[in-house]
Parts: structure tokens; C-alpha cells; sequence
């Protein structure tokens, strides 16, 4: 009666989310090629053939990668809205285009698939939020600035993958040009350290337990520092980096939250 979720990969090289109960899955974003999809997911002793569905965030390269690949060979639908995929230019089978627009509804099987509209710098971006028995995940990330739909979808939920893309001295002081900067923290790029703090702070609910910190800036973070940084406010919460390099252990996220297995060990108890 759980949800079980996996960072696959988070940052400018990638982003894939896992978030599944013991009998179907879907996968938020495919930005890594099928392949290291695949065999990232062997390794947590997950498996592609729970996953019924990919929805997908917007129309950037480290989102959309595998996506086609991953579609062709498990003929999995694609819940994309219309003019990102027209702006992906992706090759996707008609039959398993699912389109969407915000503030709908999805059921894929026993889950349910919300989604709504975010500010990015994108054709038409959304954020999702995933339900199971009364449980609620939501996907968080590429958000230029923390709007009301954020805010209550964020307050709902016992877990969140939430951005924290850059520290604001370490991108001042960085090597990006100047209208980069401007780019990532105009109001359409990224969530700062502590913009994202802000909403866990105020807005995060007495249930959540797992807060996944996603989309780090290679060049303008520090993961240690931005773990520290939540840890401190995180009572009762659980904070993890995820990283940009390799798969997150596998998450319960429950009435009862624990790790399910050790980083080590890598056998998942599904």
C-alpha cells in the first residue's frame, strides 16, 4: 500500500524519475538514453515492465532523450502536451501519444497522474504530482519561480523530488556569462537554495517524510552544503541528493517511510 520512488538520474545531463506502488510505474522524464534507463533500473531491482507511462515535463534535451527509444520498445504511452511535442520534434508512434493540458487527471492503473502548469523557460511546462492510497509524490523540478500550483501541490505531499538547482554566491561568483545568470535566475530558469527552502520551510506538510533534492548545478552548488542547508529545518524529514552521476536508492514512502535497502546491498525488497 506504498509508493516506491528513485531518482534515476537529476541534472542538466538528465533527469528521470520513478515513482511506482508494487504492480505499475510511471517514469517522470526519460533524459538518459534506454539503455542506461534500463540498466540503471536493474540495478535497484526495478523493473521497465511495472512502468505503464511517461509523462513528460517539457521540451529540453535532458528530459526528453530516451524517450522515443523507450516508447518504440516497451510501447509505452507518452502523456506530453501538444506544442512540446511539437517543439521536441520527437518520433513517436501516433497510437501512444497521449496528449494532456493542465489541471488534469490521469489513471495509470492504480495511480493517479496530476498535472499542472509551471513557469520555465519552455513552449508549455508542467509539473506532476503522483497518487496512490492516499499517498502523494510530486515532481518538482525546472521551476523559475514558486507559483500558487507549486505551492498546493507541495503542501499535499509525504514525499517530493523539489529542485535546488544553484547557490546564489556561487553562481554571482562563477564563470557564466552574465545573461546565463539571468537566464537561470530570471523567474523561468531555476529554484535557488533558498528559494526551494522557503516553500519546504512554510509549505511542507506534517506527513512528508523524503525530500529528494533535484537538479543540482554542477558549476553553482555545493551538495554537501545544500543538504546541510535543508537538513537543519528537516525535522522528521529525510533529505537526499540526487544526484547527477548515478540512481538514488529506492524509497517507501508510506504510512510508515523507510529506506528500503542500503546503497550496498542494492536489493530492493518489492
Amino acid at each position: 500500500m506504498s509508493l516506491f520512488i528513485s531518482s534515476l538520474n537529476s541534472g542538466s545531463n538528465g533527469n528521470c524519475y520513478y515513482i511506482g506502488n508494487d504492480r505499475e510505474a510511471v517514469l517522470v522524464d526519460a533524459g538518459l538514453s534506454c539503455r542506461e534507463t534500463e540498466k540503471r533500473m536493474a540495478r535497484s531491482g526495478l523493473s521497465m515492465e511495472v512502468v505503464k507511462a511517461i509523462f513528460v515535463s517539457h521540451e529540453h534535451s535532458d528530459h526528453i532523450r530516451g524517450i522515443a527509444n523507450l516508447a518504440r520498445k516497451y510501447q509505452l504511452p507518452i502523456y506530453i502536451t501538444n506544442k512540446t511535442l511539437l517543439n521536441s520534434r520527437l518520433s513517436i508512434a501516433e497510437h501512444l501519444v497521449k496528449s494532456f493540458a493542465g489541471f488534469q487527471t490521469f489513471q495509470i492503473g492504480n495511480l493517479t497522474v496530476s498535472t499542472f502548469p509551471k513557469f520555465h523557460d519552455a513552449i508549455e511546462p508542467h509539473s506532476f504530482m503522483v497518487s496512490y492510497n492516499d499517498i502523494n509524490v510530486g515532481i518538482f523540478t525546472d521551476i523559475g519561480g514558486v507559483c500558487e500550483n507549486v505551492i498546493s501541490h507541495f503542501k499535499q505531499c509525504h514525499a517530493a523530488f523539489l529542485e535546488s538547482n544553484y547557490d546564489d554566491e556561487l553562481l554571482d561568483s562563477g564563470t557564466y556569462p552574465y545573461f546565463l545568470k539571468n537566464r537561470i535566475r530570471g523567474g523561468m530558469g531555476h529554484l535557488s537554495n533558498e528559494q526551494a527552502l522557503d516553500l519546504f520551510k512554510v509549505h511542507r506538510s506534517p506527513q512528508m517524510s523524503h525530500l529528494l533534492l533535484s537538479h543540482l548545478s554542477k558549476n553553482n552548488n555545493n551538495a554537501l552544503m545544500a543538504q546541510r542547508l535543508f537538513q537543519e529545518q528537516a525535522t522528521n524529514v529525510k533529505v537526499v541528493i540526487a544526484s547527477r552521476e548515478i540512481e538514488t536508492p529506492v524509497f517507501e514512502i508510506g504510512a510508515v517511510s523507510e529506506l528500503l535497502f542500503t546503497e550496498q546491498s542494492r536489493v530492493p525488497q518489492l
